[in-house]
């Protein structure tokens, strides 16, 4: 069983950076594609970025350029470094985890970022 363990969020002013991370807890962690998806206040959860296990990354069109993602497969971990952090920024932050061999995924439970003076 796979679980998925967020923390790195925080109240940040505008323009701050923060580094989101995300703990694996299970096996074959290189077999998964990992994934940072947000859910602001009242609105839908959208995808914000993923990372394949060989480092191939795709970032949603509105953060390319701000947010970052990476991964370190020895330590099972995966990042998402959010840079130039804006009001509409605010939301809670899951990381996903989708296995390669059958696309069964996983979720964290979130960490929220409060983008705020």
């Amino acid at each position: 069983q796979v679980q998925l363990a967020e923390s790195g969020g925080g109240l940040v002013q505008p323009g701050g950076s923060l580094r989101l991370s995300c703990v694996f807890y299970g096996s074959s962690f290189s077999h998964y594609v990992m994934a940072w998806y947000r859910q602001a206040p009242g609105k839908q959860r959208k995808f914000v970025a993923r990372i394949s296990p060989g480092g191939s990354t795709d970032v949603a069109d509105s953060e390319k350029g701000r947010f970052f993602i990476s991964r370190d497969n020895a330590e099972r971990m995966v990042y998402l470094q959010l840079n130039y952090l804006q009001p509409e920024d605010t939301a809670v932050y899951y990381c996903n985890a989708q296995y390669l061999e059958n696309g069964m995924d996983y979720w964290g439970e979130g960490t929220l970022v409060t983008v705020s003076s």
